[in-house]
């Protein structure tokens, strides 16, 4: 599901030809537009807004695919990167002043996005967790005295 979303993002932020025709695409070219306007400094570094659109289209699905198809630690980090991603996209909106309609599905994911690391994450404590007890419980079975 994630894929398909990621990959309908990618046709609309990439592939101008097939989303030339979609009334998104001239809004979202707009919208990247102000957002390369706000940020002056995306311009010295010689950041467009197109190239802009392309990098964030890019790592939303490239991200999307490595947390669909690779286990483990890739998707850890692929995760993390798409908060980051979720993260600037949530700040361009509020320099520029958008309506929390026009946001909200970044917000929205950027949750899910946090709620699904914390959940990995805690996964991957309870093993050390458990062992740190097991430990105590034998350390204080061996300082036991026996009374009799």
């Amino acid at each position: 599901m994630v894929t398909c979303v990621l990959i309908y993002v990618f046709m609309l932020s990439i592939l101008d030809r097939i989303a030339h025709f979609m009334f998104t695409f001239s809004f979202q070219k707009r919208a990247y537009k102000s957002y390369a306007k706000a940020l002056p400094a995306l311009k010295k570094i010689g950041v467009s807004s197109v190239l802009l659109r392309k990098i964030i289209g890019t790592l939303e699905v490239g991200c999307g695919i490595v947390l669909t198809l690779v286990p483990g630690r890739p998707k850890d980090v692929a995760n993390f990167i798409l908060l980051l991603v979720m993260l600037a996209v949530l700040f361009f909106h509020q320099l520029v002043g958008d309506p929390l309609k026009r946001y909200a599905h970044a917000l929205v994911f950027g949750i899910l996005l946090t709620c699904r690391l914390l959940i990995a994450r805690q996964g991957e404590d309870r093993p050390e967790r458990e062992e740190r007890r097991e430990e105590q419980i034998t350390a204080q079975e061996k300082n036991k005295v026996k009374v009799s």
